[in-house]
């Protein structure tokens, strides 16, 4: 991710509308208002930041001149650009970053877990798993392991884009952890 756009996302209610857009697909600054709880003109202004950096594209077309759709642009966007960390204004951006992401996740989570599995009528379809494995790894091992889970995210993710309108489909988060722990256990 080069610094303009860096820039652009490291505020924490644009990262929240990135993220929407990227989970739930194209939305208004209206119905953006509603699922962040800010005004429409918040969202807004927000919205016209990140497309200035071409991280999110109005949808031709779709809309009206009041009402505009907006969509996550088709680019791939990385957190560890070596050149955003060489700074200290790089790694304090992409820090509020990630930690916005990972807070949204985490909350994912909970609710998932609070809501949909302690439901009376839950019932395990198959849908969802939470998984936790503990292994010792190698260096050169924990990269083959990351490159090997991101190829097969990213080849689902490509096999679906384009298809979200289609009946039956449903958003979904892809979570893969792999970091090696502290060596004292510490969890800090």
């Amino acid at each position: 991710m080069d610094a303009g756009a860096l820039r652009a996302l490291a505020h924490p209610l644009r990262v929240q509308l990135f993220d929407i857009l990227s989970q739930y697909g194209p939305q208004t600054a209206s119905s953006l208002a509603e699922r962040t709880g800010e005004s429409s003109g918040s969202t807004s202004y927000h919205l016209r930041a990140l497309a200035k950096q071409e991280l999110i594209r109005e949808i031709p077309g779709r809309g009206s001149a009041r009402e505009r759709w907006w969509e996550r642009a088709d680019r791939a966007v990385s957190f560890d650009s070596p050149e955003a960390l060489a700074t200290p204004s790089g790694k304090a951006a992409t820090q509020l970053i990630m930690n916005e992401f990972l807070g949204r996740r985490q909350q994912q989570l909970m609710r998932h877990v609070s809501e949909q599995i302690a439901a009376a009528d839950h019932a395990d379809d198959g849908t969802s798993s939470i998984t936790t494995a503990h292994i010792h790894l190698t260096p050169d091992q924990a990269k083959d392991l990351i490159g090997r889970l991101s190829v097969i995210v990213d080849e689902v993710v490509a096999g679906a884009r384009g298809h979200e309108q289609e009946p039956d489909r449903s958003p979904f988060t892809v979570r893969v952890d792999v970091f090696a722990l502290p060596e004292d256990g510490d969890a800090r």
